[in-house]
């Protein structure tokens, strides 16, 4: 998550170094924001998952840190846990190490800088573990939040001299090198720390404190020119580690999502923003009855100002709009919850990282159609899988 493309109407444009970063976005990815929106919604609770709090992912394109971290902080609260602040910087540090290798050894065929994917914070909390906020927040040159511009094109830099191999070999302290310069950006990752009187390390407080297991974790994906049930290649420019997803087919997303809710389950989500019915301003992302340029200028003023009919949404409309690049793999969230407004129409409630600054306090409702249509990864505990799809998918 965290691709350069340019906003629906060139409302704005991403940064490639940061991803989506949140000062360039709050005020753009906002549709056509109406004043008296929330006025026009009467939403209802059906499914209510416990989570922590808000966060702010600042000016970095950390969302997929911020998601997949609060995801597993719900993973902690569902078990009964005094859940943890997650260090989401910690996780991002991580990935930014493991990235410069995989970046460095294709050459810089790969993406790079601050994107990321759900599978990311899984995989570098079964090789690194985790830290508590308390203890590592990445905040070492004097911001109160994120602000990884200048730190990622420094990176990139270094990255692309030692790609040039000027040397005709390369030393064996270029990684060194690179760490110190997170080091100096970051702040030094202590090799232990006290956490409530007792001392850890980032993999025994994984292990003792968060208590969870990586292994009881899957990500899933729709692609219908892929065999259904089997785990295929995930085809997104950030899924820099090459790794592979359950391809279910697409009506099978929001029946996943629903008996993981029903069940007690959160869900990491993975979508596209860009779309000018995704207001986060205004809290609401559906899919509008009519293209946008079909729309008179009244109509579009009109998008959020209550519910609205929408499109029917296939499988092949839902391809097409990957094939073109409509449907990009832009931002991170989790879902949280389930509720109907006032016609009774479900929408997720989906829990954001760019601060509680829209109607709804960091928080946003999501028609399904929106998920069928713009989803490109979900991120869900196996044991919230009903038994038909665990049989489906031979997990």
């Amino acid at each position: 998550m965290g691709k350069k493309h340019i906003i629906l109407f060139s409302v704005a444009a991403m940064s490639l170094a940061s991803g989506w970063a949140q000062d360039n976005l709050v005020n753009s990815l906002s549709g056509n924001a109406s004043t008296h929106s929330k006025d026009k919604f009467a939403f209802t609770s059906v499914y209510n998952i416990e989570r922590t709090s808000v966060k702010n992912q600042g000016s970095s394109g950390t969302c997929w840190s911020y998601s997949g971290n609060s995801f597993l902080e719900s993973e902690m609260l569902r078990k009964g846990k005094q859940p943890v602040d997650i260090a989401e910087i910690y996780t991002a540090r991580c990935v930014y190490i493991e990235k410069a290798k995989q970046y460095v050894r294709m050459h810089g065929s790969v993406s790079w800088g601050d994107g990321g994917e759900l599978h990311d914070v899984i995989n570098i909390y079964a090789k690194y573990g985790a830290v508590p906020q308390s203890v590592y927040n990445g905040l070492n040159y004097g911001t109160a939040t994120n602000k990884f511009g200048e730190m990622q094109d420094a990176l990139k830099g270094m990255l692309d001299g030692i790609i040039k191999n000027a040397n005709g070999k390369l030393t064996p302290n270029w990684l060194t090198a690179f760490t110190a310069a997170l080091d100096a950006y970051l702040g030094k990752v202590p090799d232990q720390f006290q956490y409530n009187g007792k001392t850890y390390t980032p993999q025994t407080f994984a292990k003792e404190v968060v208590g969870l297991n990586a292994a009881d974790y899957v990500e899933m994906t729709s692609l219908n020119d892929q065999p259904y049930y089997q785990k295929v290649f995930l085809p997104i420019p950030d899924n820099w580690s090459f790794d592979y997803a359950y391809n279910v087919q697409m009506n099978d997303m929001t029946a996943i999502i629903d008996n993981a809710l029903k069940n007690g389950y959160s869900v990491g989500w993975a979508t596209d923003v860009s779309e000018k019915y995704f207001s986060w301003k205004n809290g609401v992302a559906y899919v509008p009855e009519k293209d946008l340029a079909d729309m008179t200028p009244m109509e579009q003023m009109d998008m959020f100002n209550g519910p609205k009919p929408e499109k029917t949404i296939t499988p092949e409309i839902r391809q097409d709009a990957f094939n073109n690049y409509q449907t990009t793999d832009d931002h991170g969230m989790q879902i949280v919850g389930l509720s109907t407004d006032q016609n009774g129409k479900e929408y997720y409630v989906v829990k954001n990282s760019w601060g509680e600054t829209n109607d709804y306090k960091g928080y946003l409702y999501v028609t399904k159609n929106y998920v069928l249509y713009k989803t490109t990864g979900l991120m869900i505990n196996k044991a919230a899988l009903s038994k038909e799809m665990v049989a489906k998918m031979k997990i």
